[in-house]
């Protein structure tokens, strides 16, 4: 029996309900019949639609998931699945929601309008909640348009542009990214794919374009009813009778996408978000344990660090202490040096006293005899010579006094002077020192010795002499040395620069010739081609890999000689800094990544050449080399090299 025939049968007074009628399906020519038949039922309050204020529910859906709507949604989703063309919805699902439409925009209206929330819910809804996700569509979204005027031309048929068609399908805000004409041996075919973007906004957009040309009557049912009959363009969403049809379009089709429904699609798209988060986590797993061994280090460093500054405060503690007893035991021989001055002067005072007392016992004696006045006489000729003595004496006394205070300001001077220089004599010779530190130690001791000595005491002058005698020659020794080292200073420093000269000279020289043997000119920080033509050649034909991989080369160079790139850190090796490249710089990460090992190693290579040779100028410099052993050739290697090229042209002369 037909679908028809069952309707009528139902309609002619069978005593059959709601539920029991919908075992059977309608005619796809019955659907409007049968939606006005639902929009009768809901007027007459058969089902309910409000779950509360602002929620609504479908009675059509009983198996859906998600019951509960606002007022527009469902307004959207009965609109939606009543118009939708996928063979997943039955006749008789598809009037039923298009008579729950029709009630909602009509009767349903104000109701909704007294009941509306005073705040509006987001104007953009989710794409897919009128659609169902188990229906097939060409993904990536591609929209169709047919009858597409064409005209006869030069032989063959011709039509409107595609980024004309894309133009105004932008200005009625489809936003579609591409317009492809399909053409055929005939040329133009009257047909055209719509691109839109892969997302769900694509998706969006291309519904939103399906269902203004349905709203138009010139989607794909009116096509099919209006073929040919007008000029105007049809338009649709590609599924999957688009995909399998046998012609221009089905072809064009399954060249540019596939088949997929909406769960599968969201369900990659799930199992992509869960594999990025995996990945982003682990990075960020990396991360932290990065960090914590750059906190473990900072903390190594700042106890080692510590340690430094308490033993430096220890040393310049231990140094200060030996300074305040050098300086006090400085002060308490100055000191003896005072008293025994001190002690001198009052013995000096002490005979003069006693002196005058002679004197002044000699006048009383004068008249007792001639003898008497005689010898009293010379008593006091004596007496007054010794006076004049003692006089010049006590003169002299003062002098020295004087002197010794200067003596002992000077030294006082010179032990603030000495100790200044004592970082400057740890950098010397050891033989100057030893002659430097002998010639101060005699010096001071001629110095006391001169103010401490007395009058008649031939020991004393025999050791000055000594001493005199020793600082000539250590003296001597001294300047001998002194002038030895500065001649020795001024042919090695005239050494070095003929021996440099005469390096730049055999390079410069070699430069021009061609390499015979190990020994040759190297251009320290010039990158090497090679590897980069080996890594074009997997890829490309011979004439195109030379051409990108001296691109590549022309690029990687001009890396080179940027400054504000150094991917080169410090490391300590055996308690020695060293420099490293830097395995974590994201230039180097990704040249390894696309053209392979070797050519990153061409690049660290130069990278490593430019930073020893010419950190600063990060130009080219040539450089005598031995290829044998890779290291900085020697001047005579090279000399020899060049010999042997002399004597060869010799002997073929």
């Amino acid at each position: 029996m037909c679908h028809s025939c069952t309707l009528k049968s139902c309609k002619k007074g069978s005593s059959m309900d709601h539920s029991s009628g919908e075992d059977t399906d309608i005619s796809e020519s019955e659907i409007e019949e049968y939606g006005e038949k639902s929009y009768e039922d809901l007027k007459s309050g058969s089902h309910s639609l409000k779950i509360s204020d602002v929620a609504y529910t479908c009675p059509y859906c009983p198996k859906k998931r998600k019951r509960d709507f606002l007022y527009k949604e469902l307004v959207q989703h009965a609109s939606g699945v009543g118009s939708c063309s996928s063979n997943k919805r039955t006749a008789r699902e598809k009037a039923n929601h298009l008579g729950l439409a029709k009630y909602l925009e009509t009767d349903a209206a104000v109701a909704a309008d007294s009941s509306k929330p005073d705040t509006e819910p987001d104007s953009q809804t989710d794409p897919l909640a009128d659609h169902d996700r188990d229906e097939m569509f060409v993904w990536p979204w591609i929209g169709i348009v047919v009858n597409i005027p064409t005209e006869f031309k030069d032989g063959r048929n011709v039509g409107e542009s595609g980024s004309k068609l894309r133009d105004q399908l932008t200005r009625r805000g489809f936003n579609p990214t591409r317009v492809r004409p399909l053409w055929n041996y005939q040329g133009h075919s009257g047909t055209a794919l719509v691109e839109f973007n892969k997302d769900w906004s694509g998706f969006g957009n291309a519904m939103a374009y399906e269902k203004a040309y349905e709203a138009d009557h010139h989607g794909k049912k009116d096509w099919k009813v209006n073929h040919c009959k007008n000029s105007d363009l049809y338009a649709w969403i590609a599924r999957a009778d688009d995909y399998k049809a046998i012609n221009i379009i089905g072809e064009n089709l399954r060249k540019v996408g596939d088949l997929r429904t909406i769960s599968d699609i969201m369900e990659e798209e799930a199992r992509k978000t869960n594999k990025l988060v995996s990945n982003l986590t682990n990075v960020i797993e990396v991360k932290k344990l990065h960090l914590k061994e750059m906190a473990d280090k900072f903390k190594e460093t700042s106890q080692s660090l510590k340690q430094l500054v308490e033993e430096k405060d220890k040393l310049h503690q231990a140094y200060n202490e030996e300074i305040r007893k050098i300086q006090s035991s400085a002060r308490d021989h100055f000191q003896k040096i005072f008293n025994d001055h001190e002690k001198l002067k009052l013995q000096l005072e002490s005979q003069k006293k006693e002196l005058e007392l002679r004197g002044r016992e000699l006048e009383k004696r004068e008249a007792k005899n001639e003898s008497d006045r005689k010898k009293l006489s010379e008593d006091l000729e004596q007496n007054a010579t010794l006076n004049t003595s003692l006089s010049a004496a006590a003169e002299e006394q003062r002098k020295v006094d004087e002197k010794v205070l200067k003596l002992a300001e000077e030294q006082k001077r010179q032990k603030e002077d000495l100790h200044k220089r004592i970082i400057q004599l740890e950098k010397q010779l050891d033989a100057k020192q030893a002659v430097e530190l002998e010639i101060e130690q005699l010096r001071g001791s001629l110095n006391v010795m001169k103010h401490i000595e007395d009058e008649g005491d031939q020991e004393v002058l025999k050791k000055v002499d000594t001493l005199l005698k020793s600082l000539r020659e250590k003296e001597e020794e001294y300047d001998g040395l002194e002038a030895l080292n500065q001649t020795l200073i001024v042919k090695e420093r005239n050494s070095n620069d003929e021996l440099q000269d005469a390096r730049k000279e055999l390079v410069n020289g070699l430069k021009e010739l061609p390499r015979v043997g190990p020994i040759g000119v190297k251009r320290m920080g010039e990158l090497d081609n090679r590897p980069f033509h080996e890594a074009m050649k997997r890829s490309y034909n011979e004439s195109e890999a030379d051409e990108r991989a001296t691109e590549l080369c022309s690029l990687w160079e001009e890396y080179l000689r940027d400054p504000g790139w150094h991917p080169i850190k410090v490391v300590m090796v055996n308690g020695k800094p060293e420099n490293v490249i830097d395995d974590e710089d994201e230039k180097l990460k990704d040249l390894k990544k696309n053209y392979g090992e070797e050519v990153c190693k061409a690049v660290t290579a130069a990278l490593m050449e430019v930073n020893d040779y010419n950190p600063s100028g990060r130009y080219i410099i040539s450089e005598l080399w031995n290829y044998a052993v890779n290291k900085k050739a020697t001047l005579e290697e090279g000399v020899t090299v060049l010999l042997n090229m002399w004597k060869k042209k010799r002997g073929s002369d």
